[in-house]
């Protein structure tokens, strides 16, 4: 089998897996992913679903998503005319993922406090 930029042998985490999951799996984009994975929404929707994102930290947020393909940007033909942001079906392959990230981080933060605790006790 050839190697591609896109793939390694034995499973092993190249360039542009790491890329990829940065761009995905960031601060931000994680939240937005997992607002759009409810429903399609407005700008001004999501900052008020994520309302520590600033509105430079979202726009760049879902500009990498959509040029990753995990979200698209429709013009919604209104008065005035709005621009809504809905996840594509690329993007919506992540959200059995982004659940159990999420129920993971719920289920093991006890385990992780506990851990932090004891290390800055030792430090």
């Amino acid at each position: 089998m050839q190697e591609t930029a896109h793939s390694a042998p034995d499973g092993q985490i190249t360039g542009a897996h790491r890329e990829l999951l940065d761009q995905v799996l960031d601060k931000w984009s994680l939240q937005v992913l997992d607002q759009l994975c409810e429903r399609p929404s407005r700008f001004n929707e999501l900052r008020r679903a994520i309302p520590v994102v600033t509105q430079k930290s979202l726009t760049a947020a879902l500009r990498r998503l959509e040029r990753n393909g995990m979200v698209e940007r429709v013009v919604v033909s209104s008065r005035p005319v709005a621009v809504e942001y809905r996840i594509t079906p690329l993007g919506r392959t992540l959200q059995e993922l982004i659940d159990a990230l999420l129920r993971w981080t719920t289920v093991s933060m006890p385990g992780v406090e506990r851990a932090r605790a004891r290390f800055d006790g030792e430090a």
